[in-house]
């Protein structure tokens, strides 16, 4: 399936409607999240029996509680309390139907303009926010993840990261834009990335900087293959700022996602035949990390006014969130078999060529952001990158692996931090 243009931000807060654009297909994979939805609550009913006879294990955080309800169940009327959870479960199926119906018809579309590009190379792009009247602003280079899209650090017009770094930090941000993967970047691995088209932008950062190294922020992956870029072109990155970057891929994983981390390798025939690991199959091991999360949010987006703020950033985030591009199949396997089924990274075993990749071995200052509600990265996968560096800089943001970024405290609790850092690095 494709993603809809999204590319669009109709009316002064992109809330008028634009009849050329069709419904959205998201959220991806839509019939996992159906099917997922429909389970939970029908799973629900069928468990009312086992949970009034005392049979469910309860974790012993919540069993207190469930000691409690199931007293309030066994002095209940069975007959009604069976009725009044199947008629909760319908009420809740049709709220998230309602929540997705909604979503998939919402008016609000992005026009937001990409700034100018400074060096392409194939698909890869790199794309200057610095503001015309500031060419000698120190340049930083940010590189996100190649499993979305780059526009997340730039969402809305009253919402980038990177334009407020340009117009209140006095910076100049440079942005990895991945692009869709043309016909040479498809054979392309991890290494090939780094060594070709990463190394390759690095130098045009580096020139527009006065033939002066900068530093470079990798979010999520990119903060993984910015630690990899540092090690091999130490001479170009004078610092390296890693926002909610995986690094320990064990390391508190959900016993879905771990399951599906151990079940990677069986999809190797999928990625030879599509040439590319397909954006659900990819969106499908996202929702592994909390099943329950789109019932829950598309839920709470049926009750929002639709021309609300609020829902305009829903909009926004779930259409970047749909927008995904297609894994090169290299790199698919690479990260996904190397880095989430072998953990190489976290056990000390990466290597690129003949070099080790360990970030014990970085001599340059070092920033870290672990959210602290992170379900995508755990915490505790991203201080394996800096539990070698006594003298690096953490911060910890009381928020989850997006909302860090374009949440409503990121200006706060990211964007200032990582300025006044970036400060005193560049």
């Amino acid at each position: 399936m494709t993603a809809v243009p999204t590319r669009k931000d109709t009316g002064p807060k992109g809330t008028d409607p634009d009849p050329t654009m069709s419904r959205r297909i998201g959220p991806r994979p839509l019939a996992l999240h159906l099917a997922t939805a429909g389970a939970t609550l029908t799973g629900a009913m069928a468990a009312l029996p086992l949970a009034q006879s005392g049979g469910i294990p309860w974790h012993p955080d919540i069993a207190d509680r469930a000691g409690g309800l199931l007293a309030e169940m066994k002095a209940a009327d069975g007959t009604r309390l069976g009725a009044a959870i199947a008629a909760e479960c319908a009420r809740r199926m049709q709220a998230t139907l309602a929540g997705i119906e909604k979503y998939q018809t919402h008016p609000w579309h992005r026009i937001a303009q990409d700034p100018p590009a400074v060096w392409r190379q194939g698909a890869v792009r790199l794309l200057d926010y610095g503001l015309p009247d500031r060419p000698d602003a120190p340049v930083v280079m940010f590189v996100p993840s190649q499993i979305n899209r780059a526009w997340v650090l730039d969402l809305l017009p009253d919402n980038s990261m990177l334009r407020w770094l340009a117009a209140e930090a006095g910076l100049r941000p440079l942005l990895l834009d991945w692009g869709t993967p043309g016909k040479p970047e498809r054979r392309y691995d991890v290494a090939a990335f780094l060594g070709g088209p990463l190394s390759s932008a690095l130098d045009a950062a580096v020139s527009l900087n006065g033939d002066r190294p900068v530093p470079v922020v990798g979010y999520c992956m990119g903060g993984t293959l910015s630690v990899a870029l540092s090690l091999l072109r130490g001479d170009a990155v004078s610092a390296l700022a890693l926002l909610a970057s995986p690094w320990d891929f064990h390391a508190d994983l959900s016993p879905q996602a771990e399951a599906f981390a151990a079940s990677l390798p069986m999809w190797q025939p999928v990625l030879e035949a599509f040439g590319e690991m397909p954006i659900d199959l990819i969106q499908a091991f996202f929702a592994a990390l909390d099943p329950n999360l789109a019932q829950r949010k598309f839920a709470r987006f049926a009750r929002l006014d639709p021309a609300s703020e609020k829902a305009r950033q829903f909009v926004a985030l779930e259409d970047w969130l749909n927008d995904g591009p297609a894994l090169p199949p290299r790199v698919a396997h690479d990260c996904l078999v190397g880095w989430y089924n072998e953990n190489l990274p976290g056990t000390g075993r990466w290597q690129i060529g003949e070099t080790a990749i360990r970030p014990g071995d970085l001599r340059m200052p070092v920033f870290a952001a672990i959210p602290t509600q992170d379900r995508i990265v755990p915490p505790a996968s991203a201080r394996g990158a800096v539990v070698d560096l006594p003298d690096a800089t953490v911060i910890e943001p009381a928020a989850g692996h997006i909302g860090m970024v374009v949440g409503s405290r990121a200006r706060r609790s990211l964007w200032q931090p990582l300025a006044a850092w970036l400060g005193a690095v560049t």
